[in-house]
């Protein structure tokens, strides 16, 4: 059995609090893309894990994909599977690969397996091995709130739009990119965004680790300004980065040197 956990992009990211845990509290939207990666599973006589495609910078037994498997089998009886992961969504990219990797782990072993565990189930799992994994469960936009695990639907639709996400060579850790920010009260409701022409984003629309990252890399900043005079309704780097997005009602031939560059039609 084969499925394809998909990237997403963040529509604005505020970091509006330390929590007493260690995490940030923040307010986004994640908004689905159909970048994605392939992931297999198939029954086997021994446990057994691949991965091809871009390079990630894990092992075997650190990969989400393991701990997907490894958090399932001790809930409910899953036999030996042989598991193929192909990345090919970018890492310490912003935009949520390994999370979508693990989330569709979860759903691909309960489909195979013929488990029945419901969404609700597969959430919880998944919240334990990551703050956005629980997202990928049902993978459509939502309002996300306190670590980024607590949802609410968002009335937006970006159908028809053409998304290009454009990643240069640097990987952003998220650690890297918490420690140079501080908390602040949003000066814009993600609640209104619904409201307004995407051509208006610009002007409320933040993602608050920019300013910082942009200073250390510059190069992000640059293809930001570039999606924009390209003819960009929208752009932002998605996450903590590094990949930043454009928004385009047209196709367009973008030139970005270096780097991973993908375009998609957003449903």
């Amino acid at each position: 059995m084969i499925c394809f956990p998909n990237a997403k992009i963040n529509l604005g990211l505020h970091i509006t609090g330390k929590r007493s845990d260690g995490f940030h509290n923040i307010e986004t939207i994640f908004y689905p893309v159909p970048l994605t990666d392939a992931l297999e599973a198939v029954t086997a006589n021994k446990k057994s894990f691949k991965q091809t495609g871009l390079k990630i910078h894990s092992t075997a037994k650190d990969n989400l994909v393991m701990k997907a498997y490894a958090l399932i089998s001790k809930k409910y009886n899953v036999p030996p599977l042989e598991i193929h992961l192909k990345k090919t969504i970018p890492s310490e990219a912003g935009l949520g690969g390994g999370s979508a990797d693990a989330a569709f782990s979860l759903k691909l072993i309960n489909n195979l397996c013929n488990l029945n565990i419901p969404d609700r189930e597969l959430e919880k799992m998944a919240a334990s091995i990551g703050a956005d994994c629980p997202f990928f469960i049902r993978n459509t936009p939502v309002i996300a709130v306190g670590k980024g695990n607590i949802f609410k639907p968002a009335d937006i639709s970006l159908k028809n739009y053409l998304v290009y996400i454009v990643k240069p060579p640097v990987t952003v850790s998220t650690k890297e990119a918490y420690a140079m920010i501080t908390p602040q009260k949003p000066a814009f409701s993600l609640d209104k965004l619904a409201s307004l022409p995407v051509p208006e984003w610009k002007n409320v629309l933040v993602n608050d680790f920019e300013h910082h990252i942009f200073e250390k890399y510059p190069v992000i900043g640059k293809i930001k300004d570039k999606l924009y005079t390209i003819g960009a309704e929208y752009a932002s780097m998605s996450g903590s980065g590094s990949a930043v997005f454009g928004l385009f009602k047209t196709t367009v031939s973008p030139n970005f040197p270096n780097c991973f560059i993908w375009k998609g039609e957003l449903r």
